[in-house]
């Protein structure tokens, strides 16, 4: 396999990774049916990201990287969100698990 070869598939792994959050979005609000965003949404947004934020650096696409770059800072923040109020409620109430 070539190296442009091997880019090309990591730049659409990154793609399926980044589209399968809209799967699991779809899926988790059809069966509680109302929208709702499951935090498996932000680790395949992070995962997909990060994986086409390398694909953008190898291709040297400036557009494509700052774009990513600047998802990827959400994709962490709302992580940081939805763990820390895990940690908090748990620290709370201990015996909830």
């Amino acid at each position: 396999m070539s190296n442009e070869t091997l880019w090309l598939v990591v730049g659409f792994a990154g793609q399926a990774l980044f589209s399968a959050r809209f799967l699991v979005q779809w899926i988790y609000s059809e069966r509680r049916r109302r929208s709702v965003i499951p935090v498996q949404f932000w680790y395949f947004s992070l995962a997909g990201g990060a994986t086409l934020l390398a694909y953008a650096i190898h291709r040297l696409d400036p557009v494509f990287i700052v774009g990513q770059l600047g998802g990827l800072l959400i994709y962490s923040r709302n992580l940081y969100f939805i763990l820390r109020e895990r940690r908090e409620r748990r620290a709370a109430d201990p015996g909830a698990g």
